[in-house]
């Protein structure tokens, strides 16, 4: 990680991009010394992404893009309460949406960077790698087939700023960095604070509660950080009337603990991070009908739910993070060894509901057609366990100054799948005449869907960032990695940067990555039902290498292979200006993908299989799409003085288009191309995001009054339907929403915040509901389908 000194924030901008968002950076960050310049070892120093150089290095700039985002403003005065929110609205290249309707993407946000994957995008805590959740993502319009990183289990009030790099990093972290990589920077700093925060939809739901604080401590001659949040979001509902559906935000509480330190131990620093959030969540399912319809008896039982019912599926979640380590001086390498761990679990309730086949066995037997109303459904988790040994070391006399880094990481994971109680998923009448089996909404993992996997990886890296002349930087990097169960790879990295002028500088990268199948890919196992234009559908979703994936041809899953190339500039015309501007192209071959259904109809082979598992349809994971990723990321600050305050403003825009360039499909699906990956599924992965986004921010300040204005605008995305041609795809408009509020200052420290979110109520273009993956007028993309909002925040510094 580089350190660099604080500098005028006008040439921060020019380095990390106008994403870093002026009026989101407190002023007193950027306020420049009086002190004389040779007096730097006292100087605050910020981490920043990308690059290994540790120290006060003279170096000011970076050879690729890097956002650097300040969260001081967001976790005090923003209108997001949780971190996936506040960046899809402060950073153009990240998205995260909300989802409904998506079983257990309802529970957990993904989120991404320039429009692919979340497991494309690799997420660090204070440098270290951090887990992604055992959850895969199988329905909703964003991230299908992908497991992703929960970015809400990290508090806002605990981090002290994030950096994102836009630019693919495996050679110098690994897997999934095929996209880029965000850094989550905590807090270790001296002082309490808390924050008091309520919203609520415009329509009368939703309402958010929150309170969180933060308190920093003298310990053993260091500082520890203890953030401490409670979080309580009310489902809403956007369903019409007469509608028995629940579409809206889930329900979900979450409490959380984290903790930082740092402290000076013999030689070195002792350093640790350690985290962990308990989440009650609650998603509701597709409406059940009730007596006169179809769902009698095969989804519903006139004795229990009459006039219909909604299942819920409740999740609990278990999320901990915690990395120790200790850093010293080994002669004249810096040393730095460190053991991460991350754990995830899901275990699934299903409530509202009941197994119909049990009812209806009960019916055939003289009883009333009942079963339970509850079962549980059983659920996964993930592990992942991270030794890393780092050397880094400064050469003064290599030309203008070298910097030499190498290291060795050693990682395990193991992925777990846990069966429901019986009741959750048997077929009690055992002939499947009457009613379905299973907990209706999410029938429950059965017991050969459970699965207790591991796997290990151990790799070794060169780093090495030259300044060839005061104007001239090159950076190299190559990583080797072995994983146990699909082999190994290479990858390298070469990026540098000129300074054309004092205010001009050119950049470019290039890179090869790779992202390994995660465990959850290979393993996971279930059988669900889906509706298809309102129909019922069985599906088992085969694990690679098992009976179904094998007797279908399913070859075993391997790593991605990408290349990524940049090309920039940053420009600062003046003290107060800076300009950015950054073409990319991300390269993916062999990209996982989540197949399409396989059916008796369109492949036979597969007819008998599923008639043995009662089961309509199968799909499966399979490297089989090359896909090309470019676009352009533009960024414009400046900082003014108007009248008696300050003026901040900056305009950020992305623009991203995502093309499957083949679809390779195994010799055993030749002439099944086109249920591989139909029309559907291919523009999931081209349009799951929006092909542009941008953000135009004003702030101003006044004494003790300061107001933020931000438009955000999306650009128009296609989605696919169910039928196909000839019926249309969905067509989503662009659409611009805004946010708005008011900062008032009673003191120095205590500061009232009022204001709205998507003020102007904007929703996405309205569809026709039998063809949406959620059955609803819109899918969950964009900036989400609940509308306007207001909230209020107290903020009070001890």
């Amino acid at each position: 990680m580089l350190k660099l000194k604080l500098i005028p924030q006008s040439l921060l901008l020019a380095l990390y991009g106008g994403a870093a968002l002026a009026s989101l950076i407190p002023a007193a960050a950027f306020a420049q010394s009086a002190a004389p310049a040779a007096s730097t070892e006292n100087v605050a120093t910020v981490s920043v992404v990308g690059s290994r150089r540790v120290g006060n290095a003279s170096s000011t700039d970076t050879p690729v893009p890097v956002d650097f985002i300040p969260m001081t403003k967001a976790a005090e005065q923003g209108g997001q309460f949780d971190l996936a929110q506040a960046l899809t609205n402060i950073s153009p290249s990240f998205n995260s949406t909300r989802q409904t309707g998506a079983d257990g993407a309802d529970l957990i946000d993904s989120a991404a960077l320039r429009g692919l994957g979340s497991d494309q995008t690799l997420v660090l805590v204070n440098g270290k790698r951090r887990h992604t959740v055992a959850l895969v993502n199988l329905f909703g319009a964003r991230n299908r087939g992908n497991t992703g990183t929960d970015m809400n289990a990290i508090p806002l009030l605990a981090i002290k700023n994030v950096q994102v790099l836009r630019d693919g990093a495996a050679a110098q972290y690994g897997s999934d960095a095929i996209a880029g990589v965000i850094n989550i920077e905590l807090k270790k700093n001296l002082g309490c604070e808390s924050v008091l925060g309520y919203g609520q939809y415009t329509e009368g739901d939703g309402e958010n509660w929150l309170a969180s604080a933060y308190c920093g401590v003298a310990v053993a001659g260091g500082v520890l950080g203890i953030t401490g949040e409670w979080y309580d979001r009310g489902r809403s509902n956007r369903s019409e009337p007469g509608n028995p559906r629940i579409i809206g935000d889930t329900k979900s509480e979450n409490q959380t603990l984290y903790l930082n330190g740092e402290f000076p131990t013999g030689p070195g620093k002792l350093y640790f991070t350690a985290g962990a959030q308990k989440r009650d969540a609650s998603s509701a399912a597709w409406a059940r009908e009730g007596v006169g319809s179809d769902d009698i008896p095969r989804r519903n039982s006139a004795a229990m739910y009459p006039t219909g019912f909604v299942p819920f599926i409740d999740g609990k979640v278990d999320d901990r993070w915690g990395t120790v380590g200790y850093r010293w001086q080994m002669g004249e390498w810096n040393t730095d060894l460190s053991q991460t761990y991350g754990y995830n679990r899901l275990m699934y309730n299903i409530n509202n509901t009941l197994n119909a086949s049990i009812a209806n066995q009960d019916l055939l037997a003289g009883g009333p057609g009942r079963s339970a109303s509850a079962f549980d459904a059983g659920g996964f988790s993930f592990r992942q366990a991270t030794t890393n040994l780092d050397f880094s070391r400064f050469y003064n006399g290599v030309l203008n100054g070298m910097n030499v880094a190498f290291g060795l990481e050693h990682r395990r994971e193991n992925y777990k799948i846990f069966a429901g109680e019986p009741g959750s998923y048997i077929d009690a009448d055992g002939l499947n005449f009457g009613g379905a089996p299973g907990s209706q909404g999410f029938p429950g993992f059965q017991p050969g869907d459970a699965t207790d996997s591991d796997r290990h990886s151990s790799a070794a890296y060169i780093d090495i960032e030259t300044d060839v002349s005061d104007r001239f930087k090159v950076q190299t990097a190559l990583r080797h990695e072995r994983y146990s169960d699909f082999g190994s790879t290479t990858t390298g990295k070469l990026a540098g940067s000129y300074r054309v002028t004092p205010s001009v500088l050119l950049r470019a990268s290039a890179s090869t990555g790779f992202r390994a199948p995660s465990l959850q890919q290979v393993h996971f196992s279930s059988t669900f039902t889906d509706f298809v234009s309102g129909e019922a559908v069985d599906v088992v979703l085969a694990p690679n290498g098992g009976a179904v994936a094998n007797a279908a041809g399913i070859p075993q899953l391997k790593d991605e292979q990408s290349k990524s190339f940049t090309a920039g500039i940053t420009w600062s015309p003046t003290q107060s200006t800076s300009v950015t501007a950054d073409l990319y192209r991300i390269d993916i071959d062999d990209r996982i993908v989540l197949t399409g259904r396989f059916d008796a109809e369109n492949y036979p082979a597969l007819g008998a299989t599923l008639q043995q598992l009662g089961v309509d349809q199968a799909q499966f994971f399979v490297n089989s799409v090359d896909t090309k990723t470019q676009g352009l990321d533009l960024t414009v600050s400046n900082r003014a003085d108007l009248g008696a305050g300050k003026l901040s403003t900056f305009l950020a825009l992305n623009f991203s288009k995502t093309e499957v360039k083949n679809v390779k499909a195994p010799a055993a699906f030749a002439g099944f191309e086109d249920v591989l990956l139909s029309e559907r599924e291919r523009l999931f992965i081209e349009e799951g995001a929006p092909r542009r986004k941008a953000t135009l921010g004003f702030d101003y300040s006044l004494n003790k009054f300061e107001t933020s204005l931000r438009i955000i605008h999306f650009g128009p995305q296609t989605l696919g339907t169910f039928s196909g041609p000839p019926v249309p795809n969905q067509k989503y408009d662009a659409k611009t929403s805004a946010d708005l509020s008011f900062t008032w200052a009673f003191t120095d420290k205590t500061k009232l915040t009022v204001g709205g979110t998507n003020i102007f109520d904007v929703k996405p273009t309205a569809q026709d509901p039998n063809e949406t993956d959620n059955g609803f007028k819109y899918e969950s993309v964009q900036f989400g389908l609940n509308g306007a909002s207001v909230f209020a925040r107290l903020s009070h510094k001890f």
